[in-house]
């Protein structure tokens, strides 16, 4: 048990020290250090998490390192998880703070937010692609996989062009889904 809980510390300390962009920018490499490397989910499991992560109040990547160190050693696993998750950032956050103010002029710094803009930004477009692939967003086209896309599609209007509140598209589209699905 105790190597699990340094096991599950370990992987969520060092994603949370290496990971920029916020929570949907660090999804793919929680995917690939809880499903590939560890294998504590498959990736239908992860996709589930993310969803529901996703919908839950707080950090989507705080959220799912809670879901994962719960389910893999209780309570004790998401209260591990969730330090090794958080820790890195407050003292990120705390040192460049102190930093950051004296130094936020200068010109090489600020060219690096430009080049992390960029990747953060592809990472959050690989997250979406692979949580579309692994829901049967993307694939062969069946009645599932025209359904899904059409509740995509009418959420991004919803979203886009008629500038609903994500909290009633979200309501909108589980009642949807329990009108086709259920």
């Amino acid at each position: 048990m105790l190597q699990l809980l340094l096991e599950l510390f370990a992987t969520f300390f060092l994603i949370g020290m290496v990971s920029f962009g916020g929570g949907y920018a660090m999804i793919p490499l929680i995917q690939e250090e809880a499903v590939n490397r560890h294998e504590w989910l498959d990736a239908q499991q992860f996709t589930d998490i993310i969803a529901i992560a996703g919908m839950s109040p707080g950090p989507i990547a705080t959220n799912i390192a809670i879901f994962i160190g719960m389910q893999e050693a209780g309570l004790l696993g998401a209260i591990v998880a969730a330090a090794g998750m958080v820790l890195p950032s407050l003292f990120i956050i705390v040192c460049v703070g102190v930093v950051f103010f004296k130094i936020y002029q200068n010109k090489w710094l600020q060219s690096s937010f430009y080049g992390l803009r960029a990747i953060i930004t592809g990472l959050i477009i690989y997250a979406a692609i692979l949580f579309a692939v692994n829901n049967g967003l993307v694939g062969e086209l069946s009645w599932f996989t025209a359904s899904q896309l059409l509740i995509f599609l009418g959420s991004l209007a919803a979203l886009l062009l008629f500038r609903k509140h994500p909290v009633y598209v979200i309501i909108a589209s589980g009642l949807i889904g329990i009108a086709i699905y259920g």
